[in-house]
């Protein structure tokens, strides 16, 4: 099976990297590294955000025929903004989401493309944009 090109997924203001090929081998767990660009000036909440409302980073992938083990979110920055009597709980600038997959004995050898989705809604100091979701394609070569 051909791997489509991948191209950087992104909206006006942040931007995922196209991830490197994950070589993955049966029976054993493998990471990914998901590198997040965010425009100058705004910041997402994090994935525990400070309040309920808050609408949390979250990535989430249709994993198959891998598992997903964990998710992990690099530590938030609380900063304060005008519009918040308290600190936020924030991602700002770049940073890295790692996943860590199980692969199952039974998973087919051979390249595949799973398929994450990044939801987020990025904010400036003086507004919220709509939230948004962004797809983003994984390379991921099955070997025994």
């Amino acid at each position: 099976m051909q791997t489509p090109p991948l191209v950087a997924q992104s909206s006006s203001v942040l931007t995922v990297v196209p991830p490197p090929k994950l070589t993955a081998k049966k029976n054993s767990t493998a990471s990914a590294k998901l590198s997040v660009r965010l425009r100058n000036g705004f910041h997402v909440n994090s994935n525990t955000p400070s309040d309920e409302y808050l609408i949390p980073l979250r990535l989430t992938w249709t994993a198959a025929p891998l598992e997903v083990v964990d998710v992990t979110y690099p530590d938030p920055k609380l900063e304060k903004y005008e519009f918040s009597e308290k600190p936020l709980s924030v991602f700002t600038g770049d940073f890295d989401l790692m996943t860590k997959f199980r692969v199952p004995a039974t998973a087919p050898a051979g390249m595949q493309v799973i398929t994450g989705r990044l939801r987020y809604q990025a904010c400036n100091q003086k507004e919220c944009l709509p939230p948004k979701t962004l797809e983003v394609k994984l390379p991921v070569d099955i070997v025994n």
